[in-house]
């Protein structure tokens, strides 16, 4: 029979329906798949003291699990501009590891910035590091203050790359007889700047 205008036509499907049954419906996340997730958060952006604080105590409750989060020697950088006091914890646990050489040299060859100084100074503080990487660290300070043409920022870096020498030599995390003539040089090309003329003064003292 024909459907009249304002009826509604019945339907009859002639295809056998059946129930598909999707096995990850009420799937628990993986706790290494949460670790991974908040440090893409990491990544993109300064994460919130809740997740902070959820990726710390993943890494302080699970020794394998900053091997398998997600972080690599290329995305460092990025970790320690945004969320540096997260990049300070998985260094420590990759202090044993053979790619912490690695995550080493990616520090000293990312631009210089007060995050990076203080992932380095934190880092110096808990573990003992090579020499070569602070001597390296040290020397990278020294050549990113000089490249700077900005006045105003050039003088802002000098006196964050003075008070973290001076932590530094104060807290004897290098023998800065080994640098003394380069930072020596440093501070008198600088001696405009209060803060250099006072790790001058302090390097004097250790002649």
């Amino acid at each position: 029979m024909p459907v009249g205008p304002g009826e509604v036509e019945w339907l009859h499907p002639t295809t056998a329906l059946g129930l598909v049954w999707d096995p990850s419906m009420a799937e628990v996340p993986s706790f290494g798949s949460i670790v991974q997730e908040l440090m893409e958060r990491a990544l993109r952006g300064p994460l919130p003291p809740g997740a902070q604080g959820a990726i710390l105590s993943a890494l302080a409750s699970d020794v394998e699990v900053v091997h398998h989060c997600g972080l690599s020697p290329g995305r460092l950088p990025v970790l320690v501009e945004n969320n540096p006091t997260v990049a300070t914890e998985v260094l420590l646990r990759l202090v044993a590891s053979p790619v912490m050489g690695d995550y080493l040299t990616a520090l000293v060859r990312m631009d210089l910035s007060l995050h990076s100084m203080e992932v380095v100074s934190r880092l110096t503080t808990q573990v003992e590091l090579p020499p070569e990487f602070v001597h390296a660290f040290i020397a990278n300070c020294i050549v990113s203050c000089e490249n700077v043409s900005d006045r105003y920022m050039q003088n802002r870096l000098v006196r964050l790359v003075c008070v973290f020498l001076q932590n530094l030599i104060q807290n004897k995390i290098f023998n800065v007889h080994d640098l003394f003539t380069e930072v020596q040089s440093f501070c008198i090309e600088f001696s405009r700047i209060r803060e250099a003329a006072g790790l001058f003064r302090l390097l004097k003292t250790l002649e």
